[in-house]
């Protein structure tokens, strides 16, 4: 299976979505559970799958995302395994930047096709699943598809927000309407599992995963007025091929939003989450870090995840993920956050220095209350700060925090002055 398989990963555009968390790092390189990026997803789906070799496509703020890959994905010299990134280039035939998902995989074509492969599995670099691709792909021989699509059956009020797609009795997708109206849902239902039809689930939304045969790709990729998969290449497809279904029926989630990556990610700290960091078989992978346990004193915890090398002093922790060399200070409380942690300890001298000045150390002080917030990495939160996000903020942009649906978004570095109130 391995040497027949090729993954592309694709990287996203600009994720103005979720600004400010891509302000300086692509949608792919965005921390999440405290301690991964989003790209070890669909890169930990395809090692667990026997698929290693992988490239990942982005053009966006690209570092820190080639700085983790190259620091988390290393394999034996002999291995011919990789997890490679191609960032848009001009070349001689083509001077413009990405101009959407296919075009990304067209204008990458060349460094595909330096390898022996019989099926291009093609996936997003910014959702949160656990799948064996073997059985799509398996799926995908015995069907005898030219393309497979991954399909997630969901109910009438979530269709109106996906791509949905129509099959018949043999699996065969026969036509696509892209984000349907109530009214026209009726004749969109395909047929699902009865356990399926019992939770109103009988529309397929397609995932944004697909399998393509190696010849078919090449064909398609010669058509340079076609971007997009999702809007030109499958609708157009499946008129002319044989496009399947594969039905997937587990946790799946499109982190596009603020929104959607603070519920996925707080949605971790249930008594039983759906998507399970603990599973012995499907783990998530990421980059090996030399740091220390982390350090609790005089906190009380519930339905929280902690991260390697914190140092926590805080009074109260709830529903919250604390990411890698966290400091939290005595007294603090936090609830429904989503704390990233830091890059780097500061060193004694530094520390000497900030208290002289009485500058905020990195991370958060004593005697804080923050409700419903993401901290993002480095940043600087004084003394006696309180925030307290919900539906009664108005959106806002500052230049030290976002507010998106709510949700207070502490940005990147900044340092946020003792007795702040965001409330």
């Amino acid at each position: 299976m391995k040497k027949k398989v090729l993954g592309i990963i694709l990287g996203g555009g600009q994720g103005s979505r979720l600004k400010p968390l891509t302000s300086s790092r692509s949608k792919p390189a965005v921390p999440i559970a405290g301690k991964y990026r989003l790209v070890d997803i669909p890169i930990s789906n395809c090692l667990h799958s026997q698929i290693d070799r992988i490239f990942v496509l982005t053009q966006f703020n690209s570092a820190s995302l080639n700085k983790h890959i190259k620091n988390t994905y290393t394999f034996g010299n002999f291995s011919g395994a990789f997890v490679d990134i191609v960032a848009a280039e001009q070349t001689p035939d083509n001077s413009n930047w990405f101009q959407g998902t296919a075009d990304a995989v067209r204008q990458s074509m060349p460094h595909f096709l330096a390898y022996e492969w019989d099926y291009a599995l093609i996936l997003s670099g910014d959702q949160l699943y656990q799948m064996d691709f073997n059985q799509m792909v398996k799926n995908h021989k015995n069907s005898g598809a030219e393309i497979s699509i991954a399909t997630l059956p969901v109910n009438a009020h979530d269709a109106t927000g996906f791509g949905i797609l129509k099959t018949n009795s043999e699996q065969e997708i026969t036509s696509f309407i892209e984000k349907p109206k109530e009214e026209q849902l009726p004749e969109w239902s395909s047929e699902v599992t009865d356990e399926m039809k019992s939770q109103g689930r009988e529309y397929l939304a397609s995932m944004g995963i697909y399998i393509f045969n190696r010849k078919l790709l090449k064909e398609l990729m010669a058509n340079k007025e076609t971007l997009d998969f999702g809007g030109e290449i499958i609708p157009q497809a499946i008129t002319t091929h044989k496009v399947v279904s594969y039905q997937y029926e587990g946790y799946w989630t499109d982190i596009g939003t603020i929104g959607s990556f603070f519920e996925a990610n707080l949605g971790l700290t249930d008594d039983i989450p759906k998507f399970d960091l603990f599973d012995n078989e499907k783990n998530v992978l990421t980059r090996p870090r030399i740091l220390p346990p982390t350090k609790i004193s005089g906190t009380t915890l519930e339905k929280t995840l902690i991260a390697e090398g914190g140092m926590i002093n805080a009074s109260r922790i709830e529903r919250t993920i604390i990411g890698i060399r966290a400091r939290i200070g005595i007294g603090t409380t936090l609830s429904n956050c989503y704390v990233m942690g830091n890059d780097l300890y500061e060193d004694a001298a530094e520390i000497q220095d900030k208290l002289k000045k009485g500058t905020p150390l990195k991370g958060i002080g004593e005697r804080c209350y923050i409700n419903n917030c993401i901290i993002d990495k480095n940043s600087s939160i004084g003394n006696d700060v309180k925030i307290n996000g919900g539906p009664h903020l108005e959106d806002v942009d500052t230049e030290l925090y976002t507010v998106r649906n709510g949700i207070v978004v502490i940005k990147n570095g900044v340092v946020l002055p003792s007795g702040t109130t965001i409330i």
